[in-house]
Formats: structure tokens, sequence, C-alpha cells
């Protein structure tokens, strides 16, 4: 077993690492300090999650929490609004749900990530429109 975990981690590094950057799309700027906001990220047209406009380390650290928490319950929501969000505006039943299901799997994911680096506040996991809406 734990020459798997090993083989995954090596394969999870190589396809994160080149992920990995200051956060250039958050207008270059630093969070309150000196304090840089790295992105952990495989495509860009993800926004920063709303945790980081957050003043103080206890208020960021608090509010990542609480998003990833979120994210983690309830994204998987995505796999049925996307679909009927695609359907109002007349696009196709399935391209909505292809974009639900990769999307729902991402704020999943992104949830837990958001769960586990709660207390590393200048790693932002940017997740498909700034997250799940609900709650």
């Amino acid at each position: 077993m734990p020459k798997r975990f090993g083989v995954w981690l090596v394969i999870g590094t190589l396809v994160v690492a080149p992920a990995m950057g200051f956060a250039a799309e958050h207008g270059g700027k630093s969070m309150a300090g000196d304090h840089k906001l790295w992105t952990l990220s495989l495509t860009s047209d993800y926004t920063a999650s709303p945790w980081t406009k957050e003043v103080g380390y206890g208020n960021r650290a608090g509010s990542k929490l609480i998003f990833g928490l979120k994210n983690a319950l309830v994204g998987w929501t995505e796999i049925f609004r996307e679909p009927k969000a695609a359907m109002d505006r007349g696009d196709n039943f399935f391209v909505g749900l292809g974009k639900g299901l990769k999307n729902g799997i991402v704020e999943e994911l992104g949830g837990v990530v958001h769960i586990a680096s709660f207390p590393i506040t200048c790693l932002d996991v940017p997740l498909p429109g700034g997250g799940t809406n609900l709650m």
C-alpha cells in the first residue's frame, strides 16, 4: 500500500506543480500585509475564493474553513443546477450536464482541499464561479 501512495503522490505533484504560482489573475495584489497569495488551479477561468478578501489571519482561516465545508457538502448540486441554467438560457441540456459534472467534482474536491489547508491562508484553490452559491 505505501508504494501505491508514493506513486500517486509523485503523479499528483507532477500534475499540480505547473499550476502553482502567484495569483496574477487576482490583480497581482498581495493579501493584507506583505503575504502573497498562491493559487493552485489547473485552469485560469476560475475566480478568487471569497475568503481571500477577509482581513486578518483568524478571519481568513475561519472563512476558508466555512467555504471548504460549504463546497464539500453541497458542491454536488452543480450536477442539477448547471443543466437547468443551460436550459433556461436556451442552451443544450447535455452541455449543461457536462459542465455540471465537471464543476460538481471540482467543487467537492476543492472544498476538501480548503478544509485540509484552512490554516494556510496564503494558498487559494480557485473554484469555478467562485464556488457554490448555495447556503
